[in-house]
């Protein structure tokens, strides 16, 4: 039988803590989403914990033909900064 991973995280583990899952690297599952009538999500509590989302913060929407990824902007923000830092030396 073919199991499904996603950063190393099976399927049926998920399945049998749906709540959150972690593995090793820091890599975490939260659980699915739904869109609403106005294109929202709600981003789940145990994220936003984690990544310590408050309401008011700026998130940046970024992806590629694989998927999307959110990020917040001063993560964004100080990986440029580090990019034009190298480029300035």
């Amino acid at each position: 039988m073919k199991m499904l991973y996603l950063w190393e995280i099976s399927y049926n583990s998920y399945n049998n803590n749906p709540k959150i899952m972690q593995e090793n690297d820091g890599k975490y599952i939260f659980g699915v989403v739904k869109v609403g009538d106005k294109g929202q999500i709600v981003i789940p509590r145990d994220a936003r914990k984690v990544y310590d989302i408050k309401p008011g913060d700026a998130l940046l929407l970024l992806g590629d033909q694989k998927g999307m990824v959110l990020l917040k902007t001063e993560i964004f923000q100080g990986a440029v900064e580090q990019v034009m830092e190298g480029l300035t030396k």
